[in-house]
């Protein structure tokens, strides 16, 4: 076994799944690196572009994982005022004084519902800062007619999300003549691949296919909890303030942050082998067929009462990775949908400020949108569409009432 693992290793060592690459630069038009995860290539981003101590303005409604990538690259998160309707920076609502103090902007396009870029783009320009793309939840997605990651100095994606590789992603950069330093980075900081790591990730499907046939998932949740293997029990992670201050105090520093941000990936830095290589290669090669599939349940989605009014029809249906239908009571709605076996993830509530406070973020100058979004979003997969139409139909679940007189829904 250990021959095998430091074979795995050093056959990955030098060389780049150059196929997935390039597919991904075809789509995008930019050169793309891959990353083992989005989050990696990330920090890899923040740590090339960004001094340490720097600020970088950011979503509060953001996974918290990213949260903790941004103080792992020695930077300081800035929560930025949000649209309640789609959890995008509201660029106009960011006072003077903020955007004077920023090293950068880091965009989130949640669901696949795109940042308000091109805006983001010029307020960078006018500043001289960069601005950095997160694109996991938005491969295929567009802004200012032009893909999600085209705008940024730097972007990323994921392959866990519309691909479903669970593995995966891209580091796409502006300037071609950066990508020899990126991948040094890269190199520099990934750990040696593992066989075992490999052989597990091949397995899993089979794995999940035979918990999902036996009917298996809720002892199967209860026995990693049993295990000690769950490591979020609520929607956010358990922040642990004292461990943290120390971590942020050894800052840039990855391995300081690792227990917060492999939380779910616990290959985020991981060289990939060729078993997981080639996997990835083959669900990516179906993307273009599940993005069909999902702006199609989009534009059902978004025709129901609990969908927000949106721009005209043929600009607003983007193949997005989860529709937020905006409910009143969300935990009854998602216990509705979970009784029919649909579970409903993605949640980021309550905002990053909220949850993470002053010590470690600045706070957003107006946080009730924010709030007001991640109370009431209920993220569904647009693949799942009709079921959860039916069920919400079924349960009577009720619309939340609009925001300061907006109108998120309709009837």
């Amino acid at each position: 076994m250990a021959i095998g693992e430091a074979g795995l290793g050093s056959a990955r060592r030098g060389s780049r799944p150059k196929r997935l690459e390039a597919t991904m630069r075809d789509r995008l038009g930019r050169e793309c690196v891959y990353v083992p995860s989005c989050r990696f290539g990330l920090y890899v981003a923040l740590r090339h572009w960004c001094p340490p101590g720097g600020r970088v303005l950011m979503s509060p409604v953001n996974d918290d994982v990213i949260f903790f990538v941004v103080l792992a690259a020695g930077l300081r998160p800035v929560q930025a005022p949000l649209n309640p309707l789609d959890a995008s920076i509201d660029v106009a609502a960011v006072p003077d004084e903020m955007w004077d103090s920023l090293s950068g902007v880091l965009t989130t396009n949640l669901y696949g519902n795109p940042d308000d870029t091109p805006r983001l783009r010029e307020k960078c320009d006018a500043l001289g800062i960069p601005l950095f793309e997160d694109g996991a939840h938005a491969i295929g997605s567009e802004v200012g007619g032009r893909p999600v990651g085209a705008w940024g100095d730097a972007s990323v994606f994921s392959l866990s999300k519309h691909v479903g590789a669970k593995a995966g992603g891209f580091l796409a950069c502006a300037d071609p003549g950066l990508r020899e330093a990126l991948e040094k980075t890269c190199e520099d900081l990934l750990l040696p691949g593992r066989l075992t790591a490999e052989l597990a990730y091949t397995a899993r499907p089979f794995a999940e296919a035979t918990v999902r046939g036996l009917g298996l998932r809720r002892a199967a949740w209860a026995t990693m909890r049993l295990l000690g293997l769950m490591e979020r029990e609520e929607i956010r992670m358990p922040l642990r303030p004292a461990e943290l201050a120390r971590a942020v105090e050894a800052a840039p520093d990855l391995t300081a942050h690792d227990s917060w941000v492999r939380v779910d990936m616990h290959d985020y830095r991981l060289r990939s082998g060729p078993l997981r290589a080639g996997r990835i290669a083959r669900r990516l090669d179906h993307l273009d067929e599940v993005l069909a599939a999902c702006r199609a349940g989009t534009e059902l989605l978004l025709a129901t009462p609990w969908a927000r009014p949106g721009l005209p029809r043929a600009e607003r249906v983007q193949p997005l990775f989860r529709v937020p239908l905006f409910v009143a009571d969300r935990e009854a709605a998602r216990a509705a949908l979970a009784r029919r076996g649909i579970v409903v993830g993605y949640l980021y509530d309550p905002p990053l400020d909220d949850y993470a406070g002053a010590a470690f973020t600045d706070l957003s100058p107006d946080p009730a949108g924010a709030r007001w979004f991640a109370r009431h979003a209920l993220p569904v997969d647009p693949l799942r569409a009709r079921q959860v139409v039916q069920v919400l139909q079924e349960s009577g679940v009720r619309p939340a009432e609009a925001p300061g007189g907006l109108e998120p829904t309709r009837g």
